[in-house]
């Protein structure tokens, strides 16, 4: 049990465009977390004398929700840099090429530093797709996948054995790689996984499975039947990705129809990246009352355009915000991620009132959690939710006065003035320094472990040097 006072809490509970006077978009106060790290108890002022626990002064630094990363691939992390210059299918290419020779026990531990790199910046929640099973490249005479290594179930579980070691909150995706599999043994594998997720992840870490949609890159509608038997067996929702470049956009849109026509579009389904969607596309996902997960770094960084989140909006769709993967976005940075959503949506609307500063603090945080169905438990500062908590020092470096608190966090505040991050009530970060008992080994054997899996195709890093052990 811990109580934070002399906190600046920025809650995010309210609808944006609104403040109800028991939910103030900021006000100086307490937090109380219980022994089940849950949020027991805040308000403003000074905390009632007698709460149980250890008391942590916060001297007025902020106190905000943990960001939720809602679309993720966390098994990237030794791959940062790579493809500098590409597009989408050049970097998804070189990334499978890469890949191909890990292993199962090489994918724990990409996957156990990527969810760390998540944690100790802050992000203590994500949707995260797992590296299928089927290592494969792009094929630009089709547009579909390319197997070029089939795995058996373990290359899966084991991203599964990671997530959960790591503390980090996940939903975990699974592809069903129906083109590359036969049909029984793509559903088998499925269930298989779901079972190991159930059996294996903590009940409060493990915020639920879902099918990772990969109609755009199959050659039959008949993956949008699949998906949705999955979906509907397993009681799994669905994130897609689906026009993300300007690549190829005639063959991507025309599968938008597949999804359509199997009935899998819902408050269940969400669509990642929807760069490039046709008028028709937007309604249907406003009137299914499906989701958009807009990914503002990576869009930028591999060239694939600006999705027109106030468009989507202003039609009433849920957005939330993801910071995809650390070979795409390279730095785990959400106040980044945050802040070049902000202005790209600015500038190419001409008009800074088209997104405020508030709104993409909670497409990060709580509109994440109810873009993914999730806002009942993460994503923002509510009695009865898990204690999901970042302490930001504006002061350290300063940023001056805080004459709007909401705007200095969005606008002014960065990973140099995060200084402690809690998962239900637990500080698993300090300084940008991970308390995770493995978290120097996983740096080490990340870059040991990658270097090996892409020799295997002829790559080599350009210089290396040691991991250092910290003393």
């Amino acid at each position: 049990m811990i109580t934070f006072t002399d906190a600046l809490v920025i809650p995010v509970t309210t609808t944006p465009g609104t403040t109800a006077a028991d939910a103030p978009p900021w006000f100086h106060g307490w937090v109380h977390v219980d022994e089940d790290g849950l949020i027991a108890a805040l308000g403003a002022g000074d905390p009632p004398p007698g709460l149980p626990g250890t008391v942590h002064d916060l001297g007025g630094s902020i106190l905000a929700p943990g960001f939720v990363s809602a679309h993720s691939h966390l098994f990237t992390a030794g791959m940062r840099g790579i493809a500098p210059d590409d597009t989408l299918y050049g970097w998804v290419s070189r990334m499978g090429e890469m890949m191909v020779g890990a292993e199962a026990e090489d994918l724990y531990w990409f996957t156990l530093a990527g969810c760390l790199d998540f944690l100790r910046n802050g992000v203590t929640s994500a949707y995260n797709f797992t590296q299928s099973r089927v290592v494969a490249v792009f094929d630009h005479a089709t547009s579909t996948l390319v197997a070029e290594r089939v795995h058996d179930v373990e290359f899966l579980t084991r991203q599964i054995d990671a997530q959960a070691d790591s503390g980090l909150r996940c939903v975990t995706s699974t592809r069903l790689d129906d083109e590359q599999l036969p049909e029984a043994e793509c559903f088998e594998a499925f269930a298989h996984v779901t079972e190991h997720r159930q059996r294996t992840v903590p009940r409060d870490l493990d915020l639920g499975g879902s099918v990772f949609g990969s109609v755009q890159w199959s050659s039959s509608p008949v993956t949008a039947e699949r998906e949705r038997h999955a979906m509907a067996t397993h009681r799994v929702g669905n994130q897609a990705h689906f026009v993300e470049t300007a690549e190829h956009l005639e063959v991507q849109r025309a599968k938008f129809d597949w999804y359509d026509h199997a009935g899998v579009l819902g408050p269940a389904f969400s669509f990642g990246h929807f760069v490039h969607p046709t008028d028709h596309m937007v309604r249907r996902v406003a009137e299914t009352d499906s989701a958009v997960i807009w990914q503002a770094t990576s869009n930028g960084r591999l060239g694939s355009g600006i999705a027109d989140v106030a468009g989507y909006r202003a039609a009433g769709i849920r957005v939330g915000m993801g910071l995809d993967d650390q070979s795409c976005t390279d730095v785990s940075d959400p106040f980044q991620n945050m802040r070049i959503g902000l202005y790209t949506q600015r500038a190419v609307h001409s008009d800074a009132s088209v997104l405020a500063a508030h709104e993409v603090l909670r497409m990060h945080t709580l509109g994440g959690a109810e873009a993914l169905g999730l806002s009942g438990r993460i994503g923002s500062i509510e009695v009865g939710k898990h204690a999901d908590l970042l302490v930001v020092d504006p002061t350290a470096p300063a940023t001056g006065p805080i004459w709007d608190p909401v705007a200095t966090y969005v606008l002014a505040c960065s990973l140099r003035n995060l200084t402690h991050v809690y998962v239900g009530g637990r500080l698993v970060a300090e300084g940008a320094r991970s308390l995770h008992p493995l978290a120097d080994e996983a740096d080490a054997q990340l870059t040991e472990r990658m270097i090996r899996s892409a020799r295997a195709r002829g790559f080599a890093p350009a210089y290396t040097r040691p991991v250092g052990v910290r003393s």
